[in-house]
């Protein structure tokens, strides 16, 4: 689906490809999508079938599955690239993922068949119109779940309002892993947490570095196959205490607010 694009405006000089990503909009950048997945064959025919063809590659981190996990990735995306996770917890799995990756930008995707690949296209142009983060929200204008307790809704509200406060954020969702994100801010927000807690830790260390960030509404569907070992009072507990032991520093983010916005939502609001 790559095409070729000469960038200099006389015509000459190196050849750059380009892949077009819809009607309106083709990229230049790679894009690499990261999927930890621990005995998910059944439920990756729902999440490889709605990943756009576009995609430099897939990286599947394998948290060393008992059924045919890697056999099924390799039927549905021959080039896909599998690692081994030799640690534990979705963490270990995403930054050994995010090691692998060759491509600019990168897409967290949950391997369950929650997210919806077709979504990735506003996620990669969030990023290729300037910001530095893509965050999905399943609350923002245009987002929703098929998968929220009142209880996770409640406590997602409260985490939320405690970063934002905190941090001087202006999240609408906070407790989401649909994430997409320019390769480079890896080296400002310095991941060292191994367990789920990651998304959150992600989301608080993307503000505290200035980073400027973009809501996108996203579609949380329900996991197809299997359980989910979420446990909505122990696992909030767990994300509570990742946000407290982040020190905040919204005085600095004060400073930098004033001259650039660093949030952007889905609702075009700025902080």
């Amino acid at each position: 689906m790559s095409s070729v694009l000469r960038t200099p405006s006389s015509g000459q000089g190196p050849l750059m490809e380009y892949r077009p990503i819809s009607s309106h909009l083709a990229i230049t950048p790679p894009v690499s999508v990261v999927i930890p997945a621990m005995n998910e064959a059944e439920n990756l025919p729902y999440v490889f079938k709605t990943l756009p063809g576009w995609i430099h590659e897939v990286v599947l981190v394998d948290g060393n599955s008992t059924d045919d996990t890697v056999e099924v990735a390799r039927e549905l995306w021959p080039g896909v690239k599998v690692v081994e996770q030799s640690g534990k917890g979705k963490g270990d799995a995403l930054i050994t993922g995010f090691e692998a990756c060759t491509g600019d930008i990168i897409v967290m995707v949950d391997a369950d068949g929650s997210a919806d690949g077709h979504e990735i296209v506003s996620y990669v142009s969030a990023l290729v119109s300037g910001a530095d983060f893509a965050k999905g929200s399943r609350f923002a204008n245009g987002g929703g779940t098929d998968d929220m307790t009142f209880i996770r809704k409640l406590g997602n509200w409260a985490l939320c309002t405690i970063v934002n406060r905190k941090f001087g954020a202006r999240y609408t969702d906070l407790c989401y892993g649909y994430n997409a994100f320019w390769r480079h801010c890896l080296d400002k927000i310095d991941l060292d947490c191994t367990g789920f807690e990651i998304e959150t830790l992600i989301n608080v260390r993307v503000v505290k570095a200035g980073l400027k960030v973009q809501e996108i509404p996203s579609y949380e569907y329900l996991r197809i196959h299997g359980t989910s070992n979420l446990r909505a009072v122990r696992d909030g507990f767990r994300v509570l205490k990742v946000i407290l032991g982040e020190r905040s520093n919204r005085r600095a983010l004060r400073r930098r607010v004033r001259h650039s916005p660093m949030l952007t939502t889905g609702r075009g609001e700025s902080s």
